[in-house]
């Protein structure tokens, strides 16, 4: 028997630990894992008899974990979560096409992804892309992610592979109602009207003003919102005129409930990044879908540099540095 053997405790003694934990009670375990009160008990008492620790004490008639016990107990959760996980995945893929995890921005993910992923979908029917919301700070040794799609400014962790895939277009938009009420013909109308801002991009307004030859107009002024989203639909609600991601906005422009005002976009330092350990390279189903990414995003460059003018293709590079917040 090697030293893992001697180590590993049996995984019914474990899964007995860890509802108990969750519980707080052995009769409330027992009877989630279909057990006597007796029998999980006397898992516990092989399990600390093992580890040479005690786990639980009894204050009058409730148990409490121990000090040890306490980090244990998280620990053991999440391996059994990554077991009861990685179970879930083969039988879901059978043994073929696989399963990817993705990080995704939310409103990347279902303004311009989820649109078009059955066409993934139809080209590899066995593999299953989880979309996941990334936490911030994000990084790969702490979160169960295969890959990830980001915004920063191409600076990224060691050991990780990044593929640039569009940089942000920003478009001037309005409520229809406004372009008539108090009017917005001319970029000076601006002044007259309420600019829509975003916390994390205090500058946006002012640098756009500026490629639009109107520095004099104040494009710090306006209410502050957290999430474009709620940019978005503060816009669509006739609250003020926004400045927004193109591809935010197709579904509302061309549903008539917003218009793009003045043929002049500004074009984003920043961008959106496909990030992936290096040593996940090889991975089936991430290299299928990244190829795929990789086309689609190059189509919706390749339109965009119609309007914009040329755009860098997607690149793929590894370097060092810190993962940009989430400003989504």
């Amino acid at each position: 028997m090697d030293s893992m053997s001697r180590l590993l405790p049996s995984m019914s003694s474990l899964k007995a630990f860890e509802a108990s934990a969750r519980h707080l009670s052995f009769s409330k375990a027992a009877e989630e894992l279909k057990l006597t009160q007796s029998a999980v008990s006397r898992q516990i008492k092989t399990l600390e008899d093992a580890l040479g620790v005690k786990l639980f004490y009894r204050v009058r008639r409730r148990i409490l974990l121990s000090e040890a016990a306490t980090a244990y107990a998280t620990d053991i959760r999440t391996c059994l979560s990554q077991i009861e996980e990685a179970t879930q995945e083969l039988l879901a893929s059978r043994g073929t096409g696989g399963v990817l995890n993705l990080a995704i921005l939310p409103v990347f993910g279902t303004k311009w992804l989820i649109p078009r992923m059955p066409a993934f979908w139809q080209a590899h029917p066995g593999i299953s892309v989880n979309l996941l919301r990334p936490p911030m700070p994000f990084d790969f040794i702490s979160e169960r992610f295969d890959a990830a799609i980001l915004f920063g400014g191409g600076s990224w962790p060691g050991g990780v592979v990044a593929h640039r895939l569009m940089p942000e277009q920003f478009v001037v938009v309005c409520a229809p109602a406004l372009v008539t009420e108090p009017g917005l013909a001319t970029i000076a109308d601006l002044s007259r009207h309420t600019l829509l801002q975003h916390t994390t991009l205090p500058h946006a307004w002012q640098d756009w003003l500026i490629a639009a030859g109107s520095p004099e107009i104040n494009g710090l002024k306006g209410p502050r919102f957290e999430r474009f989203s709620l940019v978005l639909a503060a816009a669509i609600a006739a609250k003020g005129v926004a400045l927004l991601p193109r591809f935010m906005v197709e579904e509302a422009v061309a549903s008539g409930r917003l218009v793009i005002r003045f043929d002049i976009s500004l074009p984003d330092s920043y961008a959106y990044y496909l990030v992936y350990p290096e040593e996940k390279r090889e991975m089936p189903a991430l290299r299928a879908f990244r190829d795929w990414l990789l086309t689609e995003t190059q189509s919706t460059v390749c339109e965009a540099s119609e309007v914009v003018g040329a755009t860098s293709p997607a690149q793929e590079f590894r370097t060092d540095g810190s993962i940009a917040s989430d400003h989504r």
